[in-house]
């Protein structure tokens, strides 16, 4: 039998994932490449033998999605399979044109095709749109298990931007561990807020070795996912957060409308800020694909380190990379601060952009008055260093999950926000004791 010739789209995450548990070691087909987006310095490299095992001895390489239809048509490839996450309807289909133009077929691989089943307890935190609130409503849960006395592993969608070989399991449990492994700051911000509370957080490459080694010592797995991208294991209860300030998206982009209509439970975040339209649009798009999943609505409350550090003055405001870019938000937690607090005024930061970071600004055109912390290797943290000091500002309000006073040499006053999950009705934390309850915890 012929095998079919595979072409992996993807951007160092979902694309490896399904690899690993779909392709690898499967005589049916043949990878022919992978192709790279989204992250910059991903393409040009290869995903090692260590990583693809027996049937590709040489690695399998990683090319740059510009040059798609070109790779599909020297590679005889017979499908394209569409392996990342946070992209609207429109922009999948878009890529299935591409694919299907040059003769391939276009796939999405399903859920039972690639998510692991642990022999512990697993309770997965997925959203619909990235930045909607993942991480502190896991921070939230781990609090009410901790007081149950349970060891948790917190396994984190993977961001393996570096060396691969040395990527495939990865534990942090100190700062010192991420600076270890050249984190880089979107790294650094998933993983910091956790172990501030004395938590480990697992990510890498390989989800079933990295499994194996929570099963060794841990009670539960708390799945917390990236973008809006499906659990890689089987969840035992799924929460999916949605976010009125993109209200509509939970049915338009891809995956989170999948994951919305999966879940077990739907959180809609940030009530306190955002307008009452958008959380009203998400309860009915809930009962109408969901209806038999509870709706919570919790808030993520800002708080400062020195409000004096904002009120009266100019600021500059560096929000969470990611949630800017791809994920398309106009605004972050270090506005909402610098207007809950009174700034005199919010410096727009464009006129002293360059560089990769003037790129991102352009291409993510929607942001306003805000610099997005992007910081992908030294010369990109080196750049966001040098916009930062030439901008004409009293004080920086620094709304990212990570103090990156730790990584760049700021020249003016600043002072950190922070955010955490709070639900008044506690509705959620019941679940979660019955969750507890029903697996003997």
């Amino acid at each position: 039998m012929n095998k079919k010739r595979v072409l992996i789209m993807g951007a160092a995450g979902r694309d490896f994932h399904n690899f690993n548990t779909f392709y690898r070691d499967n005589e049916a087909y043949e990878v022919v490449a992978f192709t790279a987006t989204q992250i910059p310095n991903i393409d040009d490299r290869k995903y090692p033998v260590e990583l693809a095992g027996k049937l590709y001895p040489d690695g399998i390489p990683i090319l740059s999605e510009d040059d798609l239809e070109k790779i599909i048509k020297e590679n005889h490839v017979d499908d394209v399979v569409f392996s990342y996450s946070d992209v609207s309807y429109e922009y999948v289909m878009d890529r299935a044109s591409r694919a299907l133009s040059a003769g391939a077929n276009f796939v999405l691989l399903g859920p039972e095709a690639t998510m692991i089943k642990s022999t512990k307890p697993v309770l997965a935190i997925g959203a619909v749109r990235t930045g909607a609130g993942k991480s502190q409503t896991s921070r939230y849960i781990m609090d009410i298990l901790k007081d149950r006395g349970l060891k948790i592993a917190v396994v984190r969608h993977p961001m393996p931007y570096g060396d691969l070989k040395k990527q495939i399991v990865q534990r942090f449990s100190s700062i010192e561990d991420m600076e270890k492994e050249h984190c880089t700051i979107e790294e650094m911000e998933e993983y910091e807020p956790h172990i501030a509370k004395g938590n480990t957080v697992f990510a890498g490459v390989d989800y079933g070795k990295i499994l194996d080694e929570c099963e060794k010592e841990f009670d539960i797995v708390i799945w917390e996912g990236g973008n809006n991208d499906l659990p890689f294991y089987k969840p035992d209860l799924l929460i999916v957060i949605a976010d009125p300030f993109r209200a509509g998206h939970e049915m338009t982009y891809y995956p989170g409308a999948a994951q919305f209509r999966m879940a077990d439970v739907i959180l809609i975040n940030k009530v306190d800020t955002a307008p009452g339209k958008g959380i009203k649009t998400i309860e009915e798009n809930a009962k109408k694909v969901n209806p038999q999943a509870p709706v919570i609505k919790a808030s993520s409350p800002v708080s400062v380190e020195d409000e004096s550090f904002i009120r009266g003055k100019r600021v500059l405001v560096i929000e969470d990379g990611p949630t800017l870019t791809h994920g398309g938000m106009h605004l972050g937690a270090g506005i909402i601060a610098a207007k809950k607090y009174g700034a005199k005024e919010i410096v727009d930061p464009k006129p002293y952009v360059k560089g990769s970071i003037k790129q991102a600004m352009d291409k993510y055109h929607q942001m306003a008055n805000l610099l997005p912390c992007l910081g992908y290797g030294e010369a990109q943290l080196k750049e966001l260093e040098e916009v930062i000091n030439s901008v004409d500002a009293d004080t920086v309000i620094i709304g990212t999950p990570i103090d990156v006073r730790r990584l760049i040499n700021i020249n003016k006053p600043s002072t950190r926000v922070f955010y955490e999950l709070e639900e008044k009705e506690g509705k959620l934390k019941a679940i979660i004791e019955n969750f507890l309850k029903e697996h003997n915890l």
